[in-house]
């Protein structure tokens, strides 16, 4: 059974001004998403700033999501680390806080061979009772899961049994979709390929545009799955200027401007990330305002 279906937001982490995490905010956005659809909730992902939290706000704004929500929709923790005993550490709290499941990044920096993939991968699904949903953006980790291992370790460890693509590569996708032969749940990590990565077999999208639109990624994906594919291309097609806006400059930059324009006031971006260049911040607010999320 897959850990959820549909739109899962990557949720931002909304600071003070100070920089501390704002937790007051953060529940303010986990009833504005809930309140409008969303599926599920990734907490400390790239979205989430996790690279820049230290490791007890990290566990903190884990544990804190899973209190608020209190199942209204699954809850998934970011735990993923270049460092395999701080993952396996994270996955642990994570288990404790009471989430219902763990995306788990590729371990940045280090370039792991595929073997070391495997053994990572394992490590972790083992140590913990969990669901573990491999995350593969290598634009932002210089390292890819081959679909073999992905297939290998879904194979192997029970637990394994999903993973966020995010490769940009159709091809690369197609093929783990045809070696997995339904032991591995897809989910799109490119907002853009929503409907593209559900026509291959995908069960939704774990999404950056979801923080401001979570009711209408949603239904991207609602209306792939009642077979109305042409409206769901339609949905899909509306959104790309305002996807593009959103990722003119890294994640999550655009995104929390985005919503300190929407009025939510998430605070600054922790360094390095830094504020937005005027040219890509009048681009944002225009494609927010032609898209109907922002006057």
């Amino acid at each position: 059974m897959s850990v959820f279906t549909g739109a899962g937001v990557a949720i931002i982490t909304p600071m003070k001004d100070n920089g501390e995490v704002n937790y007051d905010k953060l529940g303010e956005l986990l009833d504005f998403q809930i309140n409008n659809s969303t599926d599920a909730i990734i907490i400390c992902g790239t979205t989430g700033e996790a690279s820049t939290l230290t490791d007890e706000e990290h566990i903190e704004a884990i544990r804190y999501t899973a209190d608020y929500v209190k199942k209204r929709v699954p809850v998934i923790a970011g735990t993923g680390s270049n460092c395999t005993r701080s993952a396996v550490n994270l996955s642990k709290e994570a288990f404790k806080a009471g989430v219902d499941g763990c995306l788990v990044v590729t371990p940045y920096y280090n370039k792991s061979t595929q073997k070391g993939l495997y053994e990572h991968y394992s490590t972790i699904a083992k140590s913990v009772d969990l669901p573990i949903i491999m995350y593969n953006v290598p634009s932002r980790t210089g390292c890819n899961i081959l679909p073999e291992t992905a297939v290998k370790l879904a194979r192997d460890v029970d637990n394994i049994v999903g993973i966020k693509a995010a490769t940009g590569n159709l091809t690369q996708e197609s093929k783990l979709m045809a070696l997995s032969e339904g032991c591995l749940d897809m989910y799109s990590g490119e907002d853009g390929l929503i409907v593209p990565l559900m026509s291959i077999g995908a069960k939704g999208v774990i999404s950056v545009l979801s923080n401001v639109a979570p009711k209408q990624t949603h239904d991207i994906c609602a209306e792939f799955m009642a077979g109305n594919v042409k409206k769901a291309m339609e949905l899909q097609f509306k959104a790309l200027e305002l996807v593009d806006a959103l990722f003119c400059e890294v994640n999550p930059i655009p995104v929390k401007h985005a919503l300190n324009l929407m009025g939510f006031e998430v605070g600054p971006l922790r360094a390095p990330l830094c504020e937005m260049e005027t040219a890509n911040f009048e681009r944002l607010k225009k494609a927010m305002i032609d898209y109907g999320i922002l006057k």
